[in-house]
């Protein structure tokens, strides 16, 4: 006894795959273009169909080449955007055997030379029996370079006979003079409300019960494909056997239930370490990927994000209106600096849970790190806190960088001229012009001049060597530090001598030499730490942050500066190159 032939199942994804434009939704816009263009006889020599997987590119390019060659019941019919279905080109070209309609998968054959052998050399010979040649391109963004340039004149200037449709998932990797010949229809993502209904009415073809809440889950997992809905459907009926529920399709995408993934939403928003735990190990236990979870936390604070600044966004009919309820309330309760810092913490958590030897670990310690920074105050909150206590007294300590605007120390006038000499003059007195050296009033113009000309080894000796006794243009006396080079003297008076042209008079004296720069610096240093310290508000830093210590002080003139140096100078005038004298 022999078994009966069975006929093979069909898959939905091709079962209801659409025959005419008005089989397909979602794509008003384009099929309106078409059906305008084909009434008109107005059809392009070259059209290219872009976008996500799975929203029609190729069903779209198949219709096309019906509607171009059907020829009616009755055998007379031009082209239409109706076709017939029936005659043998709509036939023949649905199953894809026709002859003179090629299809031709730009991934597998990629060179110039697939190119020429299967277009350039057959786009010469008329149809066989189809009233235009149809060769449809897909994925083309494949082709090499070299394929693409074979087909550039072809493309442009085809047979009467001939169309060409494109389809591709990678519009900017097609090169635009390819673009530039080409008709162009992007097809959209399906809406949420469109796919729902869609799939309903595809449910009840098939005789299978599907809960709205499941067919919900499927179309938010979709991503508005209807081939990933289709399939999802298809796999969702096999699970459910005849009557699918929201549990079950859950169960097959690893899903953790929406209410349960804000319930941990909650826990971790409340800073609740041991709670949000407990909640992500009963989800695992039910058997929901962690890494799942993570991503439906991330789209969970993305979706209120959204809420908080659009408050109809919480009007998504893929969730329930018990959700939608809750979002509403998180999004009020949640200020929007917890929302980014939650988003980029799960962005980093789901990049590392991905690569993690046990994910389950992973996702606990993102879950501990965000519960943990959960309940940290944001800086406004900690500044007032710190305005409104009380000044405690101050404590020191190895500990965190705090930096401290204070107003800048006096600067210490220049010691005055007074006489003096000595046996290691640097070079003879001077009989320079007067007014090379009047641009040198001060010790500090000198130092100045030695930091533009970016001598700095000089400026470090000058700095922590020279205790000045006198200076008048033309005339330094100082005495040496302890550590002093021998010849700094000579040094100095040379180095002047060669940025002004003028001769310098640089001598070592004895006595009456005043503190050296960095030791007026650094006694500047501390008289501004010490002021700081005393501050009410630094008290109160150092006191709630024990071990901490002053590390680096700004004046606020300082910070000024800087921030002038990094602003863009106002341009007054633009240059016109072609503005004539």
């Amino acid at each position: 006894m022999s078994d009966s032939p069975s006929t093979g199942y069909q898959v939905l994804a091709r079962k209801y795959r659409p025959a005419t434009f008005a089989d397909m939704i979602g794509q008003g816009t384009m099929v309106r273009t078409l059906k305008n263009a084909f009434d008109a006889d107005r059809i392009a020599q070259a059209f290219v169909m872009t976008g996500i997987r799975g929203t029609g590119k190729t069903t779209t390019a198949r219709i096309i080449a019906k509607g171009m060659n059907c020829i009616g019941p009755d055998g007379k019919s031009g082209p239409t955007t109706e076709p017939c279905g029936i005659c043998p080109n709509c036939v023949e070209i649905a199953e894809g055997n026709h002859i003179d309609v090629m299809e031709i998968d730009a991934a597998s054959n990629t060179g110039v030379q697939n190119v020429r052998d299967v277009i350039i050399e057959t786009v010469a010979y008329a149809p066989s029996k189809a009233r235009f040649k149809v060769f449809i391109i897909d994925e083309v963004h494949m082709l090499s370079g070299a394929a693409f340039n074979a087909l550039l004149k072809t493309l442009e200037e085809p047979p009467a006979h001939v169309k060409f449709i494109l389809a591709t998932t990678e519009i900017r990797k097609v090169p635009v003079t390819i673009l530039s010949r080409c008709q162009r229809f992007d097809l959209r993502r399906i809406e949420p409300e469109e796919m729902i209904a869609y799939l309903k009415d595809i449910a009840t073809r098939e005789n299978a019960e599907v809960a709205d809440d499941a067919l919900a889950l499927i179309t938010r997992a979709a991503e508005g494909s209807v081939r990933d809905a289709m399939s999802l459907l298809d796999q969702a009926i096999a699970h459910g056997a005849g009557e699918t529920t929201a549990e079950q399709v859950r169960a097959m995408l690893g899903l953790a239930d929406r209410a349960r993934v804000m319930d941990l939403f909650d826990h971790v928003m409340k800073g609740d370490a041991g709670a949000a735990l407990a909640e992500l190990g009963a989800q695992y236990s039910d058997g929901a990927d962690p890494l799942a979870v993570l991503r439906d936390l991330a789209e969970l604070t993305h979706w209120i994000s959204v809420i908080k600044i659009t408050p109809d966004a919480a009007e998504d009919p893929t969730v329930s209106p018990d959700e939608r309820t809750r979002g509403r309330q998180l999004a009020d309760a949640l200020p929007m600096r917890v929302m980014t810092r939650a988003w980029q913490m799960l962005l980093k958590a789901i990049e590392e849970t991905s690569s993690a030897p046990n994910a389950m670990m992973a996702a606990e310690m993102a879950i501990i790190r965000l519960t943990h920074v959960a309940d940290l105050p944001s800086p406004e909150d900690l500044v007032r806190k710190l305005q409104d206590a009380p000044p405690p007294a101050p404590t020191s300590g190895g500990g965190s960088r705090t930096a401290v605007s204070a107003p800048p120390a006096a600067p210490q006038p220049s010691p005055a001229p007074s006489g003096g000499g000595g046996p290691q003059a640097a070079l003879a007195p001077a009989h320079a012009p007067e007014a090379a050296l009047a641009r040198y009033p001060d010790f500090e113009s000198v130092v100045n001049l030695i930091r533009a000309n970016r001598d700095g080894k000089l400026q470090i000796l000058v700095e922590d060597y020279v205790q000045l006794a006198a200076y008048r243009p033309g005339r330094i006396e100082f005495v040496p530090a302890e550590g002093a080079p021998s010849d700094l003297a000579q040094e100095l008076g040379r180095r002047l001598q060669l940025w002004t042209g003028a001769r310098w008079a640089v001598t070592v004296v004895n006595e009456g030499g005043t503190p050296t720069l960095r030791e007026r610096r650094e006694a500047g240093d501390r008289a501004l730490r010490d002021e700081a310290e005393e501050h009410p508000m630094v008290q109160a830093v150092l006191h709630a942050f024990p071990g901490a210590k002053i590390s680096q002080i700004t004046a606020r003139a300082e910070l000024e500066a800087e921030a002038a140096e990094e602003a863009l100078p106002e341009v007054t005038e633009e240059w016109d190159p072609f503005e004539e004298d």
